[in-house]
């Protein structure tokens, strides 16, 4: 008996059916069965499944001799299911990598729920991809399984089939099927959820619901859309057969008059002159099943009297009146931005502010980074200068209390832009921006490169991203200083950024705090990650992937915590559109300090990200994962083979990555000495005072700079770990690794 039966009906959909088998089949978790039903499709569905079934012993075929719609060929696939539970996935849509697995996990930490209600994505024609913008409503907190009356806004989520997981034994105890025509999914959804016994949410992208760019049925123009009406005749006679459901008329009422509402309002779904017989059909549901003290809304009062031109009417009236607020808007945001401009240049031609800086980091993103760094140091070296630091209001949090904080486009950050002497960044300060005389713009930099940037980007469009370079090279020719942490970094950037700036080669900013954070600072930030005291933290940082419209994730994080074992935790900092989840696996995603998960982790997972540039500071293992190196290359570009001079051991498969970590081949000594090496050339000036450097040179003016500690002097932050047994996952006897071996 597999854990989960699959059903994917099947019509006219030959062009996207072997992706939908292939989603399936390709699951980490391969405990299942998938029922493809043939509707007696007129295209080669049914030759495409007989071919995955030839090719695979999981898939079972079922072929209907006429067609019989969606819900019965669904029906079809039950009744052949033997699986715990039943997924329902239509023939154009994909499973999410890994989705199963996910399921699996939540079913069994929610105790075998009746029903398993997981998120999807609107994915589009175009490459777009939308998640489900009432994911909110599927969130894991609280207690788990519960019942619908505890979590009932799950009612206003999409009513379909596929995306839940019902308990098989459940769905044949109470006799559950879908009934034939369009909207089946309504007369299924709402009983199955409004009777079962246990219900768990799983907070997690699971399927792909694929909004084709024509041939969607319920798009199309079609009489077919009056079965709306049986189908809500069939959810109510459900909940008059069920006394104990009839709590949810009132919801369930409401419910139905939307739907109603929606179905009239969009545009080329009824037929030519229909309009009038659908209103009519929906006035008399209005009164069949109507619940005394339902609030009036406007789509209420349209299905209530039927006001089919009043209602035309109103639309109108409505697009009117949006279309003059709009043009108000777009008014009043021209008299503003035009009365900022006169504002910028009232105050260029007001005296430069010698005892102002004004730092950012990003677009107005939170403090941190190397503008963070040096905004610390202006106040700790030059406090006579008042600093200022440029956030969106949802950063704002992050700006420290002695400093002042800017939202972008308002009236204080363009005098400030206008009047401050020092003006930081990492990134293009504002397009807007004119630098003048007095002024001085230091570039920081956002770390060393390995992938190309800069003009080398020109070579590569799928890297540069619609990159406009002529913008680029006007902001390039406002900067005057430009931070670089090492010889390769400054070789490199003056070439890309070719001007007339000077570089400070003192090293980064930001990874000062390597130096200066003691035990008690790691073991602090380790707490409040979560991670278990005398685990191994492993923090997976990988880079972004350009040749990847949406970012797949490169590893499986939870098979590698799994063979890994729980001696070991993962910090994923993944750019993968799902969220990592499994045992022993944290989400940093969202952490703010790249930094605090550096001091955190005793060692760091990367492929091609320039974290491993500031990691190789602390002294700490580092393991390079390169399975797509030639894909990356060729998308991106690099200015060196990692794999020839690496900062520590090299996996080139997933497989080998993880005998790496579970032979303690990650902390060897030959690791140990290519992590000194690298360290050597690309660490040079991180001695934990580079911030300072630029202070006492940019602004103090002082000739003679602290002198450089020597690498062999240094004291970055230990590890919490200090490499116990603890690092090294148990081998079958015989077959110890070296590392253990007496």
């Amino acid at each position: 008996m597999p854990r989960f039966s699959v059903i994917v009906p099947a019509y006219k959909v030959q062009a996207y059916l072997p992706e939908c088998l292939d989603s399936v089949l390709s699951q980490s978790y391969t405990d299942l069965e998938l029922i493809a039903v043939d509707d007696c499709s007129p295209d080669a569905c049914g030759e495409i499944i007989d071919e995955y079934a030839a090719r695979d012993a999981r898939v079972r075929v079922v072929h209907l001799a006429e067609n019989q719609g969606l819900g019965r060929a669904r029906n079809a696939g039950m009744a052949e299911a033997s699986g715990d539970y039943l997924v329902f996935l239509d023939s154009d849509d994909t499973l999410a990598p890994d989705a199963l697995l996910a399921i699996a996990d939540r079913i069994k930490e929610a105790g075998e729920p009746d029903v398993v209600m997981y998120d999807y994505a609107r994915t589009y024609w175009d490459g777009r991809s939308e998640r489900n913008q009432l994911a909110a409503r599927l969130t894991e907190q609280g207690r788990a399984p519960f019942r619908l009356e505890d979590r009932p806004g799950l009612l206003s989520v999409l009513m379909v089939a596929w995306n839940k997981a019902c308990r098989r034994e459940f769905v044949e105890e109470h006799g559950f099927a879908f009934p034939p025509g369009y909207y089946e999914d309504t007369p299924w959804t709402f009983p199955v959820l409004m009777t079962a016994g246990s219900i768990a949410t799983l907070d997690r992208v699971c399927v792909h619901y694929r909004q084709r760019r024509q041939g969607n049925i319920l798009s199309t123009t079609s009489g077919r859309h009056f079965d709306l009406f049986e189908q809500y005749d069939r959810v109510f006679a459900y909940v008059e057969e069920h006394p104990e459901v009839g709590r949810w008329r009132p919801e369930l009422f409401r419910r139905m008059i939307d739907h109603y509402a929606t179905v009239f309002t969009k545009r080329g779904r009824l037929p030519r002159g229909s309009h009038g017989e659908f209103l009519r059909r929906a006035r008399a549901h209005y009164r069949r099943y109507r619940v005394p003290g339902t609030r009036m809304r406007p789509r209420t009062i349209l299905v209530r009297f039927g006001l089919h031109r009043t209602f035309r009417a109103f639309q109108l009236a409505s697009a009117v009146r949006r279309r003059t607020l709009k043009a108000a808007v777009k008014l009043a945001r021209a008299v503003r931005a035009g009365a900022l401009r006169l504002h910028y240049r009232i105050q260029l031609r007001l005296p430069v502010r010698a005892d102002r800086a004004v730092f950012a980091s990003g677009a107005g993103q939170g403090h941190g980074g190397d503008p963070g760094a040096l905004e610390e140091a202006f106040r700790a070296h030059a406090p006579h200068i008042r600093t200022a630091w440029i956030a969106r209001p949802e950063h704002r949090h992050t700006v420290p209390p002695a400093t002042d904080s800017l939202r972008p486009g308002t009236a204080g950050y363009w005098t400030s832009l206008a009047r401050a002497k020092y003006l930081v960044s990492d990134d293009v300060l504002d397009p807007g921006l004119r630098k003048r005389s007095g002024q001085i713009l230091v570039q920081t930099q956002r770390g060393t490169p390995l992938g190309h940037l800069g003009l080398d980007l020109l070579e590569h469009p799928a890297a540069a991203h619609g990159t406009d370079f002529t913008r680029l090279l006007r902001a390039v020719d406002q900067w005057d200083l430009v931070l670089s942490a090492n010889r390769h970094s400054t070789l490199t950037g003056e070439r890309v950024f070719p001007g007339r700036y000077t570089t400070l080669e003192y090293g980064a900013p930001r990874n000062d705090v390597f130096q200066r954070a003691t035990p008690a600072d790691v073991a602090r930030l380790r707490g409040l990650l979560g991670i278990p005291e005398g685990a191994v933290a492993i923090l997976y940082a990988p880079a972004h992937r350009d040749y990847q419209r949406t970012q797949r994730p490169q590893l499986d994080l939870a098979r590698m915590a799994r063979r890994l074992g729980p001696r070991f935790v993962i910090l994923a900092r993944t750019h993968a559109d799902h969220r990592p989840e499994g045992a022993r696996i944290i989400d940093v995603r969202s952490h703010p300090s790249v930094q605090t998960l550096c001091l955190a982790s005793d060692a760091l997972l990367t492929d091609y990200a320039s974290i491993m540039f500031d990691y190789a500071g602390l002294d700490r293992p580092i393991v390079v994962h390169t399975g797509d190196w030639a894909a990356y290359q060729a998308s991106r570009g690099t200015y060196f083979d990692l794999r020839v001079c690496p900062p520590g051991a090299v996996a080139r498969s997933e497989d080998e990555l993880i005998d790496i970590f579970a032979t303690g081949h990650w902390r060897g000594s030959r690791s140990a000495q290519l992590r000194a090496a690298f360290r050597e050339r690309f660490c040079p000036y991180d001695d934990g005072r580079a911030a300072e450097r630029v202070v006492r040179h940019v602004v103090l003016g002082e000739p003679g700079l602290p002198p450089i500690v020597p690498l062999a002097e240094r004291e970055p932050a230990p590890s919490a770990c200090a490499w116990s047994p603890l690092a090294t996952v148990p081998q079958p006897s015989g077959s110890l690794p070296v590392t253990e071996r007496r």
